[in-house]
């Protein structure tokens, strides 16, 4: 049987989501304005230069950063509203497969984590 985190605890990680949560979407939210002001502020042939070229390489290969910045972003904010959910279900700190207790430890590195170290590892 998983033993419950303490109150001040939970109350303590759930800031600590709040504030990630927060930061995280201030992310998405700028680096949405960033595509919006690259699209405006250049015309489709300059945004997108021929493949061949050195530029259309480099311009393709930093469109593609960006939207893997994007996506890794949005893939914790998942997990950090999954998380909060989790706060509410009073199910915060119970691994999703064993049914046992998440060391604080890890927690403290992954606030959103939902498997312990040894689910986690047979992952």
């Amino acid at each position: 049987m998983a033993r419950k985190l303490s109150k001040s605890t939970v109350n303590r990680f759930e800031k600590r989501l709040a504030e990630e949560r927060e930061r995280l979407e201030h992310l998405l939210k700028e680096l949405a304005e960033a595509r919006e002001e690259a699209k405006a502020s250049e015309s489709a042939s300059e945004r997108n230069p021929s493949a061949d070229s050195v530029e259309g390489g480099t311009m393709a290969f930093e469109y593609e950063k960006e939207l893997s910045i994007a996506a890794n972003t949005e893939d914790l904010l998942r997990k950090v509203n999954n998380a909060e959910e989790r706060i509410k279900q009073n199910s915060y700190g119970i691994c999703e497969s064993c049914g046992e207790s998440i060391p604080v430890a890890r927690l403290e590195a992954l606030p959103y984590a939902t498997l312990c170290v040894s689910c986690a590892s047979r992952r």
